[in-house]
């Protein structure tokens, strides 16, 4: 199934001087433009591309590699502002929109942004925005304490920094447990730390309990000894 927005492989139909046209199915014949056209590309062959919507609000194609797809959040940069919104570096020919309601607070150009990525309903564009809250969910039945997550770092708050876990809900990080820099967009490895009564889920990028990092630092000396013919110097 071809969406906007995300990845597809199709089948290239023909040849045209500006590009070749790809087999959309329901989407009919999608253009790859001739600055995505390689030597190697011939008709017959699937090609792997991401389909987005141009100026024009035409469906195109682009073997080019977008920093991410619709669902996806990324630290973007500004290039660009209007009345309507902000232009991010999104790595491809056209720049991602977020529209000026779409933003917590009025983005400035050559600042850097968490966006997440969504197709509007209506105008079938790709389109990013600051406020994640209606994409991020309330339930976290799925976490444990000490449970390993992938985070990413939204925002600094007076107590350290709130961070979206796994790109599914929020969570809180505190400055008093962050031995080293952080800063907004970077994606770590973190822990659980508790599930609070209020549903709020705090992290560590430490396992919690000196008691339960023993058993890792006591593998780790076995490895080393199996791996030093039983001797360590």
């Amino acid at each position: 199934m071809i969406e906007i927005g995300k990845y597809a492989n199709l089948e290239i139909l023909k040849e045209v001087d500006f590009g070749v046209y790809l087999d959309g199915g329901p989407f009919g014949e999608i253009l790859l433009p001739k600055s995505n056209v390689s030597d190697s590309m011939e008709v017959g062959d699937e090609i792997k591309v991401f389909i987005y919507t141009d100026s024009e609000d035409r469906i195109i194609a682009t073997t080019k590699t977008p920093h991410a797809t619709t669902g996806e959040f990324a630290y973007l940069k500004a290039k660009d502002v209007s009345d309507f919104g902000a232009f991010m570096d999104w790595g491809i020919h056209k720049d991602l929109f977020v529209p000026f309601r779409e933003q917590r607070s009025t983005m400035i150009i050559g600042n850097s942004y968490l966006v997440r990525l969504y197709l509007d309903d209506v105008t079938d564009r790709v389109v990013a925005t600051t406020k994640f809250n209606p994409f991020l969910e309330k339930e976290n039945d799925d976490f444990e304490e000490n449970q390993e997550i992938d985070i990413i770092v939204a925002d600094r708050v007076p107590t350290g920094f709130r961070v979206v876990i796994n790109e599914t809900h929020w969570g809180m990080l505190y400055k008093n447990e962050i031995f080293g820099t952080i800063n907004t967009g970077d994606r770590k490895k973190a822990f659980v730390k508790q599930i609070r009564e209020d549903d709020l889920i705090d992290v560590s990028l430490q396992k919690q309990h000196y008691q339960q990092q023993i058993p890792d630092a006591v593998q780790k000396v076995l490895d080393l000894f199996n791996t030093s013919d039983g001797f360590i110097p």
